[in-house]
């Protein structure tokens, strides 16, 4: 057979087997169960078959694609090298958007970002962080239906992906969004009534019988009602873990069997003798050395002496863990037993708290907040509604009027790092303190401006996103900006026994304000925040498999006498918005026209509208699709000559107004008046005066300022009197 003959023979198998190999790739198992009153499938096929697990999700016709793979050799990391990536496609949407130039997707949104940390969350605390394998879960939004959030699918789906892989994982998960609509407890209700107004909405993730992550908003929302709501998360999770745990046992893979090296009996012991007698001292104690706190130095002698006993750096490095595995221990049980915090505070007791406002003059507004060593600046910018942000992801389409940014620089922890932009972290505190203070901004119709704050964290030593809530709301307030109500946050945190009876409730300590220790040792971190009349945000973390509803409704319970506390502090220090905005705030003024009349304000390609600008000194007229109108400008005067300028282009001339303007073309039968906004209007020979008038010039100049009376309005042209204004 020739060359030609064997190549001819082979791509007509090829062909064949990939119109096969086509003809099955979609065959799928496929399982189900309602949540919410609608079907949510999973499937398996042969879709991303190179990766460890891959799962098709559907929910109505959102579709969510999850895949997990496993690196196959360990990497020379200190810690669990897990990445979670949330992608968002335009395609999902029908959409094609982005920038003309580049019309695909870039980097991840802020909305893509915090769904993706929503879903690493959840399933982080269920590995072992001895792991030093690379884990990725990408879950990709293939459809998107405007009704179904995609959120909760991609958790379901990259749980499930987890459990069918052969990647070591205690899952699973499941997440779901309960939402109050109409007053009635909804499991996961469509985008469009929670869009409608819900009074709260909340995502919820868990096991088969704790919840271990929440996201939370609303206004005002009372404790117990907020507490029902998880509860019946948790129920509708029980049911979607039930069937994760029945398809992995029909499909899933057998897990990989890693080996840990476990440290030496005489390391282990080396390490126990050394801190005997030295470990409380360090850990119970706020002071420092040198400008470095007891529990560290006490880590670096341990180091030392370790090296000085000729263990080897492998053994020092593994050193590390036992050393922190050895204050995580005395903490639990100091706590536990004797009720004993690290820096001497009862159980539900507040830091130290400061405040200030008015820090700096140019700013619109400003406030620093101080809750023992965490110290929070937050700045306060105000605009015209022409600044706020377009927003153009797979899921939504507008502007955002109100924005809260939050930065942590490397100074704040006493750290040197490279400052290159907010990363997952920013983006995330930022969006929890937004979430919360968001609740009590005025409407635009209250408060047209646009608004920009910025929180600087200056230190950091526990929940710097609740500070950063608290001196925003004090930068709001000294702007002049009316909320409608304090909001205050604080961070709470759990300690909990390690080996509870099974069935039984374990015995546990909610702690108010946790900071330091209590925060890395701990195994919760519960940020809650509202007004003195109910919550606002929720944010719960968790590094143990997850809290029960009696410690969610005790930290629920402690929390609000911390933060009416909190709350007391800070309306010492202003008590409600100032009465009149910053000088350099810019003055901003409203009006309606007639949407029909855009056009004329407008002008062909902005040339009317920019021409008002320049020739008032205004900073910018914005124009809304309803006839709203916002002028804003530097001073008054500005402020009030563009909206004179408005005024005369959309104003209807009638027969007997009197007008007022400058003559600015004198001809030999008349006069034409400015009547401004690029209307004019022609005072003819004979209406100049009483009696005949031989020249034009000799009752009005060029330049002169006149009154007149309109008398005749047709097809735009507009004639005008001066000797009719006495009849």
């Amino acid at each position: 057979m020739t060359k030609g003959a064997l190549m001819k023979a082979f791509f007509a198998i090829s062909s064949k087997d990939r119109l096969s190999g086509n003809k099955n790739m979609l065959e799928s198992k496929k399982y189900s169960i309602e949540v919410g009153g609608r079907t949510l499938s999973l499937e398996f096929s042969r879709l991303a078959e190179r990766a460890s697990a891959a799962v098709l999700g559907r929910y109505g016709e959102t579709v969510v694609l999850a895949t997990v793979v496993m690196g196959h050799k360990d990497i020379d990391r200190d810690y669990f090298p897990l990445t979670v990536e949330y992608e968002e496609k335009f395609y999902a949407a029908g959409k094609i958007i982005g920038s003309r130039y580049v019309r695909r997707e870039g980097r991840p949104s802020e909305e893509a970002v915090l769904s993706g940390r929503l879903i690493d969350r959840a399933i982080r605390p269920l590995f072992d962080h001895r792991l030093r394998r690379e884990v990725q879960v990408v879950t990709t939004v293939l459809a998107f239906d405007e009704e179904n959030d995609p959120d909760c699918l991609a958790m379901i789906c990259a749980s499930m992906a987890l459990m069918a892989s052969d990647i070591p994982w205690k899952g699973p998960v499941a997440g779901v969004k309960v939402g109050e609509v109409d007053g009635v407890l909804q499991v996961n209700p469509l985008i469009p009534s929670l869009k409608a107004g819900a009074k709260f909405e909340t995502f919820v993730a868990g096991t088969l019988d704790r919840i271990n992550m929440i996201e939370f908003a609303g206004l005002d929302v009372p404790e117990d009602r907020a507490s029902e709501a998880f509860a019946l998360a948790g129920k509708e999770i029980a049911k979607i873990v039930a069937l994760e745990i029945k398809i992995a046992g029909e499909l899933g893979k057998p897990k990989a069997k890693i080996e840990f090296a476990d440290p030496s009996t005489e390391l282990v012991a080396e390490v126990k003798a050394f801190l005997k007698g030295k470990l409380e001292a360090a850990v119970y104690t706020t002071k420092k050395v040198d400008g470095q706190y007891p529990i560290n130095i006490l880590k670096y002698e341990l180091m030392d002496h370790l090296k000085a006993k000729s263990f080897d750096d492998k053994a020092v490095k593994a050193a590390d863990d036992l050393y922190e595995e050895e204050v995580n221990a005395l903490l639990h049980e100091k706590i536990l037993k004797e009720e004993k915090r690290p820096d001497g505070r009862k159980l539900d007791e507040v830091r130290a708290l400061e405040s200030h406002v008015a820090l700096f003059a140019r700013t619109h507004g400003s406030a620093v907040f101080m809750r023992g060593n965490t110290q929070a600046l937050a700045a306060t910018t105000l605009a015209a509604p022409g600044q706020e942000q377009l927003v153009e992801t797979m899921e939504t389409t507008g502007t955002r009027r109100f924005l809260l940014h939050y930065n942590f620089p490397p100074f704040s922890t006493g750290e040197t790092k490279p400052m290159r932009g907010p990363g997952r972290r920013e983006i995330g505190h930022g969006a929890l303190a937004e979430k919360a203070v968001r609740q009590v901004i005025p409407t635009q119709a209250e408060f047209p401006y646009m608004i920009r704050v910025v929180s600087e964290i200056l230190s950091s030593n526990g929940s710097s996103s609740m500070a950063t809530i608290c001196a925003s709301i004090l930068s709001l307030m000294d702007a002049g900006v009316p909320i409608k109500k304090p909001v205050a946050g604080i961070a709470m945190g759990l300690i909990t026994e390690e080996h509870a009876a099974p069935g039984t409730e374990p015995k546990f300590k909610v702690l108010t304000d946790i900071q330091g220790p209590e925060d890395h040792h701990g195994d919760m971190d519960f940020k809650v925040a509202g007004t003195k009349d109910g919550m606002n945000a929720v944010q719960l973390d968790v590094k143990i498999d997850g809290l029960t509803v009696p410690m969610i409704q005790a930290t629920l319970t402690q929390a609000k006498a911390a933060r009416l506390h909190i709350l007391e502090h800070m309306l010492k220090t202003l008590a409600t918005h100032r009465p009149e905005l910053s000088k350099y705030a810019p003055i901003l003024d409203t009006m309606t026209i007639d949407p029909t009349r855009i056009g004329e304000v407008i002008g062909s390609g902005g040339k009317v509208i920019n021409g008002s600008i320049a020739k008032t000194g205004a900073l910018s007229i914005d124009i809304e699709d309803d006839g709203r109108v916002f002028v804003a400008g530097t001073t008054r005067e500005a402020v009030n000559a563009a909206k004179k300028e408005i005024e005369a282009i959309v104003h209807e001339y009638k027969v007997g107004d009197v007008i007022e303007g400058n003559v600015i073309k004198v001809m030999e039968f008349g006069a034409i008046v400015d009547l401004g906004g690029g209307n004019d209007g022609m005072i003819h020979v004979s209406e100049l005066k009483q009696g005949f008038v031989k020249k034009v010039d000799e009752v009005v100049k060029l330049g002169d300022f006149v009154r007149a009376k309109v008398i005749r309005v047709e097809d735009g042209r507009i004639g005008l009197s001066i000797k009719q204004l006495s009849i």
